[in-house]
């Protein structure tokens, strides 16, 4: 039979801690995700260049049936996933829907701050982009007053390398927590603003003080997009709910399953594709 899959794109392995959480949430439904691990990492390529690769892998699962794609990366979200729903979407599949995890980050962020002073951790890519200071302001209906960011460009390879547990991560998140907090001391709200970083939680909870909330990402998109869903019948019906869930990589699929496992805490299977 023919299924629909809800498709989770990222540029690597990051997307999959989005993926965990909406699999969790929405058991029922088909999921397929695509790394596209062959050219990650994202982060230090140019705007034009994550939007190309970002549409090609939109384009990609399209044409394996999903009518529903998650950006599931903050990079590709923050430098192109509004080009394509303005630009490519009407032209080239104006029925379906791509969406992304910033929007999702920031509306949650809103209803949560108290005093509207707001830190994002992410990769150097979407700190530069500055896609949340741009989205906090025009979406918080002015509830953020404050937002600064820390480019943590060591934590990927700390995560992707299996060394949460060592002191170098210790090291290299305590001193961007430090960071981040002498640009404001008085962040009451904390943005994971990558999708990897959700694996450092227990390292990052030890340096950040107890009273600032901690968001990562992906049970936001989750809670978003059941959301989304309810408000959208048209798109939930097109939807096929047969508890499928695929993996795919534009890299070597024994590499990809042997990483995939620490962020979903269960063997995966996966396979090659070329986009």
């Amino acid at each position: 039979m023919k299924t629909s899959p809800i498709g989770v794109f990222d540029s690597g392995y990051g997307g999959l801690t989005v993926l965990k959480e909406l699999t969790k949430a929405m058991p029922e439904y088909d999921f397929l995700y695509l790394g596209d691990n062959a050219r990650t990492p994202y982060g230090t390529r140019s705007f034009d260049v994550v939007y190309d690769y970002t549409l090609q892998a939109v384009k990609y699962l399209f044409r394996q049936g999903c009518p529903l794609v998650i950006i599931a990366c903050n990079t590709a979200s923050a430098k192109a996933l509004r080009n394509i729903q303005m630009l490519d979407l009407p032209r080239i599949a104006p029925d379906n829907r791509v969406l992304g995890v910033i929007r999702p980050s920031v509306e949650k962020v809103s209803e949560i701050t108290m005093n509207g002073h707001v830190g994002v951790l992410g990769t150097v890519g979407t700190v530069v982009s500055e896609s949340y200071p741009i989205e906090l302001e025009k979406w918080s209906q002015g509830r953020v007053k404050s937002t600064v960011q820390e480019a943590c460009p060591m934590w990927v390879p700390l995560v992707e390398n299996n060394e949460i547990e060592n002191a170098g991560a210790d090291y290299f998140v305590q001193k961007n927590i430090n960071s981040i907090f002498t640009k404001d001391g008085t962040i009451d709200t904390l943005v994971l603003g990558c999708t990897h970083y959700p694996l450092l939680f227990d390292v990052i909870k030890k340096y950040v003080p107890k009273n600032v909330n901690i968001l990562t990402q992906g049970a936001i998109v989750a809670e978003k997009l059941l959301d989304y869903l309810k408000r959208h019948p048209e798109m939930e019906k097109r939807l096929t709910k047969g508890k499928t869930l695929d993996y795919q990589t534009t890299e070597s699929a024994a590499t990809f399953e042997s990483k995939a496992a620490l962020f979903m805490g269960s063997e995966v299977n996966a396979k090659t594709v070329h986009l």
